[in-house]
């Protein structure tokens, strides 16, 4: 049997059944589908030409050091880039850099503050406030990682203001009520049900939800990561969610949640299934169209404020830093009945206070000042 061997690829056969042969680019990792494309056939070579050539012209487009583009491109070989952030917050940083490839060879010694307004402001005209505002944020990230390494002086993306949401824009993610979620986990499918279950009783992000593993489960904790923070939160199983999991389609995914096939979810994968069965529950009246995946996580920390919580205890339990974000997340609990208490307090203490320190004085009368 003759050895096919081809520059720049690997090519080898599994150790273990089915002993399946594969072959992929050595510098892109980019894989040959075997299938479609015989070992040794016309078809393979083709696709080996054709991965060969596009590698050639993305080395041709690199961009220049000392440009944008240059510290877009060391920004992307930092550990920031390629192990602390979540797939998603990458994905989003490559899609707002694409809006900057007209300008990336533009010197980094002219990089200032300024300019980098400049390119807000056209941004939020052009793609939107929000991706306006992750754009900047983008920017502040190349030209922080980017000064250690002398490639930049200065961050100059630092003092540009971040727009505002637009007042006429309608809220995103807003928490849902208990009467929606009773809903969803009574009407949805075994696969969506035990996903929105878990979100539910953890306040996990979606990502952070479909990517948990099942040795993140260890004596009735979950041991999880925060895709975005990095932070590692441990969330008790309550009976709830017990039950949620129990009652779950068997599965040999190595993840928690998985698709109709025992598969492990992609993102994309279960917001198109979830979005696909939303929209005929809202076709039928049974759900309102605003509803949204990481809408849950607000509904979690909605409820944990209601409930008396204060935001440090919020914020370590949704795997949060700062107490601000719990704040934000909590923004929409209802704290009359917990501020009553208070209220009440403040008016003892100043009925108290203004006897023993100084009353309010007596109403004179116009006569009496007169006579005075």
């Amino acid at each position: 049997m003759s050895v096919i061997r081809v520059k720049g690829f690997k090519i080898f056969r599994d150790k273990k059944p089915p002993f399946k042969e594969r072959c992929y680019h050595r510098a892109t990792g980019h894989k040959i589908d075997l299938d479609a494309a015989p070992l040794g056939s016309a078809a393979f070579f083709a696709e080996c030409e054709r991965i060969r050539a596009l590698t050639e012209a993305v080395k041709a487009k690199e961009p220049k050091a000392g440009t944008l583009g240059g510290l877009i491109a060391a920004y992307y070989r930092t550990e920031h880039f390629s192990d602390t952030l979540s797939d998603r917050t990458r994905k989003d940083y490559r899609k707002v850099a694409d809006y900057l490839a007209p300008i990336m060879d533009t010197p980094a010694h002219r990089l200032d503050t300024p300019l980098i307004t400049a390119i807000h402001d056209k941004a939020t005209s052009k793609l939107g406030w929000r991706q306006a505002n992750m754009l900047r944020t983008f920017l502040f990230e190349v030209f922080r990682y980017c000064i250690p390494k002398g490639l930049i002086a200065t961050n100059p993306a630092g003092a540009v203001i971040p727009k505002p949401r637009p007042k006429s824009r309608r809220r995103a993610n807003r928490p849902w009520t208990v009467d929606e979620l009773d809903v969803v986990l009574s009407l949805a499918p075994p696969h969506i049900r035990v996903a929105v279950a878990l979100m539910a009783n953890t306040g996990l992000d979606p990502s952070d939800a479909l990517n948990l593993r099942r040795d993140k489960i260890k004596d009735g904790v979950i041991w999880a990561n925060r895709g975005k923070t990095g932070r590692e939160v441990a969330l008790p199983i309550t009976g709830r969610l017990r039950a949620a999991l129990d009652a779950a389609p068997p599965h040999d995914a190595l993840t928690v949640l998985a698709s109709t096939k025992g598969k492990p979810w992609t993102y994309d994968g279960f917001a198109t299934v979830w979005h696909r069965w939303r929209a005929k529950q809202v076709e039928a009246g049974t759900l309102s169209a605003d509803l949204t995946l990481k809408g849950l996580r607000h509904t979690v920390g909605t409820i944990l404020r209601e409930g008396g919580m204060n935001l440090r205890q919020i914020a370590d339990f949704l795997g949060q830093s700062e107490e601000a974000m719990a704040a934000w997340y909590s923004r929409d609990a209802d704290l009359a009945e917990r501020n009553r208490i208070a209220a009440d307090l403040l008016d003892s203490e100043i009925e108290r206070r203004t006897k023993v320190v100084k009353p309010f004085p007596k109403t004179v009368k116009p006569d009496e000042r007169s006579k005075a």
